[in-house]
C-alpha cells in the first residue's frame, strides 16, 4: 500500500480563512491531509500563484492575462510567500491541536507540475514560457528544488511524512498543441513525450519521497506516466475513456497507486452518499478485472478536482464522503456493492 492509496483532497478550497480549512482538512482525512491552496484570497493564493513562493531565484508578477516571469522580489511573490507561511501556520496549529505531531499520518502538499507552470506563466515578451526550452528547463530545476525545500520544511514542522503532488492540468493540451499562442501567427508547438517524462522525473528526484501527479483534463498520456517515475495519478472518473482504462490497468499493475476523483466538486441536486461514491470507484477496478484488494492497497479517492468553487458546507461533505468511501475499502472491499 502506498501513502497515496486512501482518501484526500486534490488541492484548493473555497473561502479565506486559512485557519478553518486547516481544522476541517485535520478533522475529515484520517490518513492524507492536505496543505489546502485558498484563491479567493487573490493573486498569489491560486495554484500558479502559490509556484511565486515555491520557485527558487525565480520571480514574477501579475499581467492582464495572468503572471509574467520578473526580474527582482515582485509584490506578487512577496504576498505568495506570506499567504503560504500563513497556511503553513494554520496546518501546524491545527495538527498540534489534533496531537499529531510525530505521528505516522503522512501530509500532502501540491504545486503546479513543470509543463502546467511554464504553459501559465509568461515570458517578458509576453509568449508562453513553454515555447522557450531554456526557460522550461529552468522553471524545472528551480520547481524542482523549491517543492523539495518546502516539503522538507514541512516534514520538520509537523515531524510526519510528507509526499509531494504535481498538478498538470494542462498537460494533454501541451502534448498535443492545443495551447493558444499570443495570436493566431504565434502558435505554441506540441511538446515531445519524452521532454516531459524527463522534466517530470527530474521534479520526482530532486524532491525525494513519494510523488504523485493530478490532472482532472480528459487524454492522459498513460505511456508516458508508465515510464515516468511518478508513483500515483489522480483523475475525475467522469473523463475516463476506454484508454484512460487501459492506462490505469497497467499503471496499477506497475504497483503504483491510482487516486479516483469520483465526489462532485459542487453540490449537485442530489449529494451521493458514502456507499455510492464507493460503488463508483469500484466499478473502474471491476471493469479491470482487478481483485477487490486493489481497492484498499492500489486506489485512492477524492473530489473530481478542486474545491474553490464549493461552498464551504459542500467542500467539507465532499471530503467527508471521499473518506469514507476510502474508510469502507480498508474495512472490507468486498463488501462494496
Amino acid at each position: 500500500m502506498t501513502a497515496f492509496a486512501t482518501a484526500t483532497g486534490v488541492g484548493s478550497w473555497p473561502g479565506s480563512s486559512a485557519r478553518d480549512a486547516a481544522e476541517v482538512i485535520v478533522g475529515e482525512l484520517h490518513n492524507l491531509p492536505h496543505l489546502v491552496e485558498l484563491p479567493a484570497r487573490g493573486p498569489g493564493a491560486d495554484m500558479i500563484g502559490r509556484a511565486a513562493a515555491l520557485l527558487v531565484d525565480i520571480a514574477f508578477d501579475t499581467v492582464p492575462r495572468g503572471y509574467r516571469i520578473a526580474p527582482g522580489r515582485s509584490a506578487v511573490t512577496r504576498k505568495a510567500a506570506s499567504l503560504l507561511e500563513e497556511d503553513i501556520d494554520a496546518l501546524e496549529e491545527a495538527w498540534e491541536k489534533a496531537g499529531l505531531r510525530g505521528s505516522q499520518r503522512v501530509v500532502k502538499v501540491q504545486a503546479p507540475g513543470p509543463v502546467t507552470l511554464a504553459a501559465h506563466l509568461e515570458l517578458p515578451g509576453g509568449h508562453r514560457a513553454l515555447t522557450d526550452a531554456g526557460a522550461v528547463r529552468d522553471l524545472t530545476t528551480s520547481l524542482a528544488e523549491g517543492m523539495a525545500a518546502h516539503r522538507a520544511q514541512l516534514q520538520r514542522r509537523l515531524e510526519v511524512p510528507v509526499v509531494v503532488q504535481f498538478d498538470e492540468p494542462s498537460l494533454p493540451a501541451a502534448l498535443a498543441g492545443r495551447l493558444a499562442g499570443v495570436s493566431s501567427l504565434n502558435t505554441v508547438h506540441p511538446v515531445d513525450e519524452a521532454v516531459v517524462n524527463a522534466l517530470l522525473d527530474e521534479c520526482v528526484e530532486v524532491v525525494g519521497g513519494d510523488v504523485g501527479l493530478h490532472c482532472c483534463a480528459a487524454d492522459l498520456p498513460w505511456k508516458m506516466l508508465q515510464r515516468s517515475t511518478i508513483m500515483a495519478v489522480s483523475v475525475d472518473v467522469q473523463t475516463l475513456t476506454a484508454a484512460d482504462l487501459d492506462g490505469i490497468g497497467e499503471f496499477i499493475e506497475s504497483g503504483r497507486t491510482v487516486l479516483l476523483g469520483a465526489v462532485p466538486t459542487t453540490a449537485p441536486a442530489v449529494a451521493p452518499t458514502a456507499e455510492q461514491v464507493a460503488a463508483a470507484v469500484a466499478a473502474v477496478t471491476d471493469r479491470l478485472g482487478f481483485a477487490r484488494a486493489v481497492l484498499r492497497d492500489r486506489v485512492g479517492v477524492t473530489p473530481a478536482c478542486g474545491l474553490a468553487a464549493a461552498t464551504p458546507g459542500w467542500a467539507r461533505t465532499a471530503i467527508e464522503l471521499s473518506q469514507r468511501a476510502a474508510d469502507a475499502f480498508a474495512d472490507d472491499p468486498e463488501a462494496v456493492e
